[in-house]
């Protein structure tokens, strides 16, 4: 009998301190996980009671908190919704946080350091903690350029204040309406966001900075300003045959509706750009090899994260490849990918005398008593093993003039404003099963003001017939218009 009292005690003591165990992992180790759990009711109800601070553009909130009396305190409301939805994101208790919404959390919670005074007094006084007011650097009338020039088209653009680094529009289409994502209705969440996944335009996907695609012909200011950096001037002479022979294989390369670019002899360097030349930039890019390509491009920010505001996917440029490869690339074409923020940049730096800036899309913070607790600042994109010079200043000037040149007389005259300095590059890029992705990147130079402006539309899958210089430089142009006080 005592035996069996013995093993029942045993049994009893194993299992209490299984308990107490237990009792300590959660208590002491996994206090922190099982409090932040998103699944969690009391966590959502305790962040919901909390009135996040307002986004603006020019003045206005585009985001905004206001109170329900419902169990989750706060509602966020999103002005011109779909506008700005792939900046602002959602803020959603069932799908978390997105965007904006994601990336400024701490300050439109009121949660960090700068604040933390206001935070106290808030408690101790029993008032609700309010968040920061996060001011954009979007201009609102070059936002609504983008919209409006790709409407009901899939695509993306984006503008950049070359000096600065501002974001100046950031626009990807189709976009979608975050307040259908950051109500208090469950079933109407999941509910639309079923319907975002079933849509074949996939309207949550952000294409200015989570999309990359072909540049095409845009991507032949790469192979120049690698070409300028070499020693070959803008006046080299090449051949110009209607099909460049490409080595080791028998798939050669033409120019874009045949024949010769030229009087079919030569054709100068310049000259190639402002008519976008296939044959000439393949020589070229066989010319100058796989690696001094790689080496330009990752100058440029290729194969990097860029310091964005919000999470980017680094742009391709494959370092390794053989010959008829790195003929193609130099066209934009095989493995050469991009995204329209990093064309942007392309553009910038081109406007900026070679000089990289970080591109950046909070303008201020401001606390709730509106005082500025931190604000943007000019700087240039440096980092270990690169310096933000991806040009010299005196290839770069070349390459605004030839650019300046696509848009007086080449493939790029519908950028073209009336007493502004515009230069571009138009893209046309071949896409196996689809229609060609269109491209036009550009910059514009306001001589009296010293304004610049840097931009980049992409429409992909936009019809057999089109072609950047129709259809994207007049949004591109648009929008230059808007950042210059034009429209």
């Amino acid at each position: 009998m005592s035996r069996q009292v013995r093993r029942v005690a045993a049994f009893t003591l194993i299992l209490f301190m299984a308990l107490f165990i237990n009792l300590n992992v959660l208590q002491l180790l996994r206090a922190e996980d099982l409090a932040n759990d998103p699944h969690n009711n009391r966590l959502i109800i305790r962040e919901y009671a909390i009135e996040r601070g307002p986004i603006v553009v020019a003045g206005q909130e585009i985001v905004r908190s206001t109170e329900t009396g419902d169990e989750l305190k706060y509602l966020r409301v999103y002005e011109q919704p779909e506008l700005y939805a792939h900046v602002t994101g959602y803020y959603s208790f069932i799908f978390q946080r997105s965007g904006l919404e994601s990336v400024m959390n701490e300050h439109l919670t009121g949660q960090p350091t700068e604040v933390i005074a206001q935070n106290l007094t808030d408690l101790l006084t029993g008032r609700d903690r309010k968040g920061n007011t996060v001011v954009l650097t979007i201009d609102p009338t070059v936002q609504q350029e983008a919209a409006a020039g790709l409407d009901g088209r899939q695509g993306a653009a984006v503008a950049i204040d070359v000096t600065t680094g501002a974001v100046l529009a950031h626009y990807s289409n189709p976009s979608f309406d975050p307040n259908l994502l950051s109500s208090h209705d469950g079933r109407g969440i999941r509910d639309y966001w079923q319907a975002l996944g079933e849509d074949p335009g996939d309207p949550l996907l952000d294409r200015v900075r989570s999309e990359h695609f072909p540049p095409g012909s845009g991507f032949k200011i790469v192979v120049l300003a690698a070409a300028l950096e070499a020693g070959i001037t803008e006046t080299t002479t090449f051949p110009d045959p209607e099909e460049f022979d490409v080595p080791l294989t028998t798939a050669d390369i033409g120019n874009f509706g045949g024949g010769t670019c030229a009087d079919g002899d030569s054709i100068t360097l310049a000259d190639a750009l402002r008519v976008s030349c296939n044959t000439t930039f393949a020589a070229l890019g066989v010319q100058l090899g796989a690696e001094a390509l790689f080496e330009q491009a990752t100058r440029f920010g290729f194969n990097r994260d860029i310091p964005y505001t919000l999470r980017t996917v680094p742009s391709v440029f494959p370092q390794e490849m053989d010959v008829p490869s790195t003929a193609q690339s130099a066209l934009g074409q095989r493995d050469v990918r991009w995204t329209p923020l990093q064309a942007a940049m392309v553009a910038a730096a081109v406007a900026n005398d070679g000089v990289l800036v970080r591109p950046n899309l909070v303008h201020e913070i401001l606390d709730p008593a509106g005082r500025v607790i931190q604000a943007s600042q000019q700087q240039p994109w440096a980092e270990d093993g690169f310096d933000a010079q991806a040009v010299s200043p005196q290839t770069a000037a070349v390459l605004q003039d030839l650019m300046v040149s696509v848009v007086d007389s080449g493939t790029g005259t519908r950028a073209a404003i009336e007493g502004i300095r515009v230069g571009g590059k138009t893209g046309t890029a071949q896409v196996e099963g689809q229609s060609p992705t269109v491209w036009f990147i550009g910059f514009a130079i306001d001589e009296a003001t010293g304004r610049k402006v840097a931009v980049a539309v992409v429409l992909p899958d936009a019809g057999d017939d089109s072609t950047g210089g129709v259809v994207a430089a007049p949004i591109a142009r648009a929008m230059l218009e808007a950042a210059l006080g034009r429209r």
